[in-house]
C-alpha cells in the first residue's frame, strides 16, 4: 500500500459482486459453514434435550425475502435445510418454550421466549458525530480502534465486573462488532437484568441534537477508571494521529463546545492559539486543567478533559438490542450480503491485530479451496499425525476464525461437563 493510502471499506466490497451469491453459497455452506461446533454451541452440550429443538433462526433469502421462527431437531436437519434454501442471511433468536416452527399450534399466550444470551452490538455509525474520517457504512484504518476499544472495555467489565466467562466476539461483516454472553445464568436473565448490565455500560448518552454526551462524577467509578486505562493507551494513536481533533478550527471548535464552563473555555481556546499539533495542545490543556483543579475551580466539572475522551472513544452500544430476550441478532459465520465478508469470531486477547479489511469474502475463499485443489497430491491430504482428510475450512483463510470459534466451544464444554454431574448426581438422590 502507498504511503499515506488507507485502507477503507465502503457498503460494497470492489472485490465482490453480489449477483455470485447464488453460485457462491451452495459452496460455502457445504463445504466451509462450521456445522459441528455451531451445532455445539447452540445446543450446550445437550445437558438441555429440547434447548436446540426450541432455538429460534430467522433466515433472509434472495430478494430480501424474510423467514422466522425457523427450528430444527438437531444438526443434520439443521444443516439440509440451510443447504436447501441457502440464505443470503442467518440470524439467531431466543430459545422458546415451544418449537418456533410450531409456535401457530401452540394457545396464544403460551408460546414465550424463555432464554437467549446476552447480546450486544456496537456500530460504527453511532460514532458518526465524532468520527473525522468516514461516516455511515464506511470504515477505515483511522476509525477501525473504535471497536477495538469498544472490545476491550466491554469485555473487561463483562468479565470482571460481572464475572461472565464465555464471551464471544463476532465481527459483523460490515462496520461494527457483536457480543454474545453464554454463561447459563447470563442466558437465564429477565429482561429487566439485561437493561441494568446495558445501562451500566453506557456512559454516551443523547441524541444527535445534544452535544455533550458525557458528564462524570467525583469520584469516578472504578469501571470508568479501567476504562479510562484503556483509552489512555490509544489516545496518542487515535485521537491526535489517526483523528487529529483539534487539527483543524472545525474540529477544534466542536472540542471547545464540550466544556460547559464558559470561562474555562476561555482560557483553552487561548492555550490552542498558540499553535501547535493536536497532541501539543491537549498537553497544553492537561497543564491549564491541572492548574485550575489546583484552585479549586473545578468543582462542577471535575474531569473536562476525560469527558471529551469518553466522548470520542467510550463504546456505543444499542441498548435496544441487548435488552430484549426476544431480539434476534446475526449469526457468527453467515454472510454479510452487501459486503461478502464472513461474520468471523474475534480472538479478544489478539484483538489489536485484527482487520477487518483483511477479512475473507466468499469470493475468496471458494477461489482458495479450487487453488488448493489444483496443488500436486493436494486433494486427499491429511491432517499431521491423523488418518483424517484436511477439512475445507482448513484450505483457506477462514482457518484461524473457525479455530478461534472451536478455542470458544472448547471453554463452554467445561461448564456443560460439570452440569451434567450436577444433574447425574441429583438424579442418584432418588
Amino acid at each position: 500500500m502507498a504511503d499515506g493510502e488507507v485502507k477503507q471499506s465502503t457498503a460494497e466490497s470492489t472485490a465482490y459482486d453480489r449477483n455470485d451469491l447464488p453460485e457462491l453459497l451452495p459452496i460455502y455452506y457445504k463445504r466451509l459453514f462450521p456445522y459441528g461446533p455451531y451445532y455445539k454451541w447452540l445446543s450446550y452440550g445437550g445437558v438441555k434435550k429440547s434447548y436446540f429443538h426450541n432455538r429460534e433462526f430467522s433466515f433472509t433469502l434472495k430478494d430480501d425475502i424474510y423467514i422466522r421462527y425457523q427450528s430444527f431437531s438437531d444438526q443434520s436437519e439443521m444443516e439440509k435445510e440451510i443447504q436447501r434454501v441457502m440464505p443470503y442471511k442467518i440470524d439467531i433468536g431466543a430459545v422458546f418454550s415451544h418449537k418456533p416452527k410450531d409456535h401457530k399450534t401452540v394457545k396464544p399466550g403460551a408460546f414465550q421466549a424463555q432464554e437467549k444470551e446476552l447480546v450486544f452490538d456496537i456500530d460504527m455509525t453511532d460514532y458518526d458525530d465524532v468520527r473525522n474520517c468516514c461516516s455511515g457504512a464506511n470504515i477505515c484504518e483511522k476509525c477501525w480502534p473504535l471497536m477495538v476499544i469498544a472490545i476491550k472495555i466491554v469485555d473487561r467489565a463483562l468479565r470482571d465486573d460481572f464475572g461472565f466467562d464465555h464471551r464471544l466476539w463476532v465481527y459483523s461483516g460490515r462496520r461494527g462488532v457483536h457480543c454474545w454472553v453464554c454463561d447459563e445464568s447470563t442466558r437465564q436473565l429477565s429482561q429487566t437484568a439485561r437493561t441494568a448490565i446495558a445501562e451500566y455500560l453506557s456512559v454516551v448518552k443523547g441524541g444527535e441534537s445534544q452535544t455533550k454526551k458525557v458528564t462524570l462524577r467525583d469520584p469516578m467509578h472504578p469501571s470508568l477508571k479501567e476504562a479510562l486505562k484503556t483509552m489512555s493507551r490509544h489516545v496518542d494513536q487515535y485521537l491526535f494521529q489517526q483523528q487529529d481533533i483539534l487539527g483543524t478550527e472545525d474540529r477544534l471548535k466542536k472540542v471547545l463546545q464540550l466544556f460547559p464552563d464558559p470561562g474555562l473555555r476561555e482560557i483553552l481556546k487561548e492555550d490552542a492559539d498558540k499553535g501547535g499539533d493536536s497532541k501539543d495542545i491537549w498537553e497544553r490543556w492537561m497543564k491549564t486543567v491541572k492548574s485550575e483543579k489546583e484552585r479549586d475551580n473545578m468543582k462542577k466539572c471535575p474531569y473536562p478533559l476525560v469527558e471529551v475522551m469518553f466522548q470520542y472513544c467510550y463504546p456505543r452500544l444499542d441498548v435496544n438490542v441487548s435488552k430484549g430476550v426476544n431480539h434476534l441478532l446475526k449469526s457468527p459465520f453467515c454472510i454479510h450480503p452487501k459486503t461478502g465478508r464472513v461474520c468471523v469470531p474475534i480472538d479478544v486477547e489478539d484483538v489489536d491485530n485484527f482487520d477487518p479489511f483483511a477479512v475473507p469474502t466468499i469470493s475468496t475463499l471458494c477461489k482458495e479451496i479450487d487453488e488448493y485443489k489444483e496443488q500436486p497430491g493436494k486433494e486427499n491430504e491429511v491432517q499431521p499425525g491423523t488418518k483424517r482428510k484436511v477439512q475445507d475450512y482448513q484450505k483457506t483463510s477462514l482457518r484461524k476464525s473457525v479455530e478461534t470459534f472451536n478455542k470458544f466451544v472448547k471453554g463452554l464444554s467445561v461448564m456443560w461437563r460439570g452440569k451434567m454431574i450436577e444433574n447425574s448426581d441429583q438424579k442418584g438422590d432418588f
